[in-house]
């Protein structure tokens, strides 16, 4: 599998970082140093991602996730509390920089609306915690690329059901719908919430301390280092491609907080060579 600057995944990351890099990064630009045109950095963009996923190049499979958790476990930590603020940098509204967008209602709400309140939001593990029982410790339990500002009543529903199709519709997350055992994003955010999950399968597998995060096909998997359903996540992924906004949030995680990526946002294609 050659990668490469043609791609267009790649093409399409470097459209999003034409639009929205140079304001998020300007902020590690040194003193003294002009920032970079948006066609440099959306260049730059495509350049870096070739050789961040080079030692990935031409693998598929088995050996094609082991290369990428080798890649992307090399990454800096952000502790629990930290993700309040991360998460205001993220997932800002791209039409309001005064709020953020919540992930499975879709609403733009004020920055400063976070707590415990049922109107505010709050931080929303989408690899549920108890899935391997990593609660929220510095790890996968504080990994900006799975946590996501959503509406307390919401993440409440939610809880730590596996990911399916079907339920009845959930209040103020207008498109999801929730039974029993498993959860529906609305449309828009289904590629998002299957491209963060299988991030997070292929991260953890057991070596640095937490548990062997793995992918099944079916729900119920409660306490289990398990999340499932695979064959609705990869039919999600080619629903619901990556568009601006989940680029940019992949490119500012990378650039300011953590200095790793998702891949799968990067290579959707790669969801269907490893499952």
């Amino acid at each position: 599998m050659k990668i490469s600057r043609r791609t267009p995944w790649a093409i399409g990351l470097a459209a999003g970082a034409l639009l929205v890099l140079p304001a998020a990064a300007s902020a590690g630009t040194p003193s003294g140093q002009a920032p970079r045109t948006g066609a440099t950095a959306a260049a730059s963009t495509a350049v870096s991602v070739d050789t961040y996923y080079a030692a990935a190049e031409g693998k598929t499979g088995a050996e094609l996730k082991a290369a990428l958790h080798s890649i992307i476990k090399n990454q800096s930590k952000v502790t629990y509390d930290g993700v309040w603020n991360a998460l205001k940098v993220t997932d800002q509204d791209p039409n309001n920089p005064n709020n953020v967008i919540l992930v499975y209602s879709g609403r733009s709400q004020s920055k400063s609306s976070n707590g415990g309140g049922a109107d505010d939001w709050n931080r929303e593990h989408v690899w549920a915690k108890s899935h391997g029982d990593f609660g929220t410790v510095t790890g996968p339990g504080t990994d900006l690329h799975h946590l996501r500002p959503e509406d307390v009543t919401v993440n409440s529903t939610r809880g730590n059901k596996d990911f399916d199709m079907g339920g009845s519709p959930v209040a103020e997350a207008p498109g999801s719908y929730t039974d029993a055992d498993s959860f529906e994003p609305r449309d828009a955010v289904k590629g998002d919430v299957a491209r963060m999950l299988l991030y997070m399968a292929v991260r953890y597998d057991g070596g640095d301390g937490f548990a062997d995060l793995e992918m099944d096909d079916k729900v119920n998997n409660g306490t289990a280092p398990l999340f499932g359903r695979i064959s609705v996540l990869k039919q999600w992924n080619r629903q619901d491609p990556p568009d601006a906004f989940e680029q940019r949030r992949n490119q500012v995680i990378y650039d300011v907080y953590q200095h790793n990526r998702n891949p799968f946002i990067d290579h959707p294609e790669w969801v269907d060579s490893i499952w």
